[in-house]
């Protein structure tokens, strides 16, 4: 890439090249201005520093997987949806392993408040909204998909349940069915919660 051309969408976006393709912790300006064919001075009129620089790939990992979520649950809803948007996390974080590591790291209030995010929450939303639960409990369930999904993967990519019978992929599956039977007997709001709590 000739240094005329860049412009910080095309710094970030080789940013997140490099960490899917060398690993996350390879994200720094000297290894990006390296690759790039510039010297690392010149990046700073496109990011501030390195924390910009990860924040910018964090956010464009989360605008990647929203336009995927949205594409797979199209047309789909209860398991069907669930699935799909279980799927897309999944094939996100195999074709894009650095990308996902950043979905991982703590969000900044500023990521926290993007379009990219809240995209990514309103399609969960929308998934969890096909079954019979209270909206005060969707926030619950929100987390229990996230420790779910993020956690059957970050096991998968260590290595830990690759070792015995069954093959992941059939416990992949029964996970996700386990989380359809939870969300359609999802337990009443616990007495002496709030009434926000209570609310259905």
């Amino acid at each position: 890439m000739a240094r005329a051309n860049l412009t910080s969408a095309a710094v970030i976006a080789a940013a997140a090249d490099l960490a899917d393709r060398d690993g996350f912790d390879t994200i720094t300006l000297s290894a990006l201005a390296r690759g790039l064919g510039v010297q690392t001075a010149s990046l700073y009129s496109h990011v501030r520093d390195r924390s910009a620089l990860v924040e910018g790939v964090h956010r464009l990992a989360l605008g990647e997987l929203a336009d995927r979520i949205a594409l797979a649950i199209g047309g789909r809803a209860g398991h069907d949806a669930l699935t799909a948007l279980a799927g897309a996390h999944r094939d996100y974080a195999r074709e894009f392993p650095g990308r996902w590591t950043a979905l991982q790291r703590p969000a900044t209030e500023a990521t926290v408040r993007s379009e990219a995010a809240g995209r990514v929450a309103g399609l969960t939303l929308a998934v969890l909204r096909g079954y019979p639960l209270p909206e005060s409990e969707l926030v619950h369930a929100v987390r229990l998909l996230a420790a779910t999904v993020n956690g059957f993967l970050a096991l998968q990519a260590n290595g830990s349940i690759a070792h015995r019978e069954p093959d992941p992929d059939l416990s992949w599956r029964r996970a996700l069915d386990a989380l359809d039977v939870a969300f359609r007997s999802w337990p009443a709001p616990a007495a002496g919660s709030s009434p926000a709590e209570r609310k259905s």
